[in-house]
């Protein structure tokens, strides 16, 4: 098995509709799709992986305030990368 092969790979979420419509209404969809995939993938999956509809909530709450912020991603600073 080659170095590239045997890497852990995190699996794929889907954006659920409940998500995507709390995006748009914040006007954070842009915001959402400029974090770099891993972040997208790992913030809907915290999300859903939530049991309680109150801690779906909250946890939905944090990132859309992360990406309004956009200085914030899981409660860590977050500096994005400037190209140009």
């Amino acid at each position: 098995m080659t170095a590239a092969a045997s890497r852990l790979k995190r699996p794929r979420h889907e954006m659920p509709e409940y998500i995507r419509e709390a995006l748009l209404a914040r006007g954070l969809m842009d915001a959402y799709r400029s974090r770099p995939p891993y972040q997208q993938n790992d913030y809907i999956g915290w999300i859903t992986r939530a049991k309680r509809a109150e801690t779906r909530e909250r946890r939905l709450a944090q990132m859309l305030d992360e990406l309004e912020q956009g200085n914030k991603y899981m409660k860590m600073n977050y500096r994005p990368k400037r190209y140009g």
